[in-house]
């Protein structure tokens, strides 16, 4: 069984699975490394949400309301999303879930653990991702790198981690290298940067670092709008 994976820039990410199509952090409109709209995207089944900054809400509003398609974020923001016109109904669990807490969508298992970062509302958060063949996927969020990464890495193996890598907001590439040698990730592929000035420009200095701080993890190179396969 094979997944398909779209990095849209920044921490948009869309997985198409046998029986859904997930999309994180929804931000088309205003990110410069996205090369299509909203509108354009094939139809989601399920919006996750790390966090209710701008560049990671995005469209998820407009989205989740033209198409029906449900919405996943922890409590209080997951609220937040009601007042701005999402039908309650296709808010998961009704109110949202949290931290440590697991849903089952179409075949996907969806846990959310914590993130270090900040929130308007509710919390910031990251997933874990377990599809119908057991292809564990992490989007991290933005965060920092913490010790209780390895507690997750121990919980569910990962396949893949998607890991921000710009600093001055999250982690920088030494950072996240070192949140490599604790999720003890297959491989990882690195978000949120190049998308505005101020953010880390490249993979060359993460590749360094992971080749210092965790050998056995392998870089998955992506460019925005590139889709990859992911196997077992």
């Amino acid at each position: 069984m094979s997944h398909k994976l779209t990095w849209h820039g920044h921490a948009n990410f869309q997985i198409a699975t046998t029986g859904a199509n997930i999309l994180i952090d929804p931000f088309f409109e205003g990110n410069p490394s996205a090369s299509i709209s909203a509108g354009e995207i094939d139809k989601p089944d399920l919006v996750l949400l790390t966090h209710d900054h701008p560049d990671h809400v995005g469209q998820a509003a407009e989205i989740c309301i033209r198409t029906g398609a449900a919405l996943g974020a922890v409590v209080g923001t997951a609220e937040k999303f009601v007042e701005m016109g999402v039908p309650a109904e296709q808010i998961v669990n009704g109110i949202g879930f949290n931290i440590g807490g697991s849903i089952q969508f179409k075949g996907v298992t969806v846990t959310m653990t914590q993130a270090f970062h900040t929130s308007e509302s509710g919390c910031p958060v990251g997933y874990i991702l377990t599809l119908e063949d057991g292809y564990t996927l992490y989007h991290s969020g933005d965060t920092g790198v913490f010790t209780d990464m390895a507690l997750w890495g121990d919980l569910y193996p990962m396949d893949l981690a998607l890991l921000p890598i710009g600093g001055v907001f999250t982690m920088d590439p030494r950072q996240a290298a070192i949140a490599c040698r604790l999720l003890g990730c297959r491989r990882v592929a690195a978000m949120h940067w190049g998308t505005f000035p101020v953010l880390e420009s490249g993979t060359e200095a993460f590749g360094r670092e992971l080749a210092e701080s965790a050998p056995d993890t392998e870089l998955l190179q992506l460019l925005p709008g590139q889709t990859v396969e992911l196997m077992k």
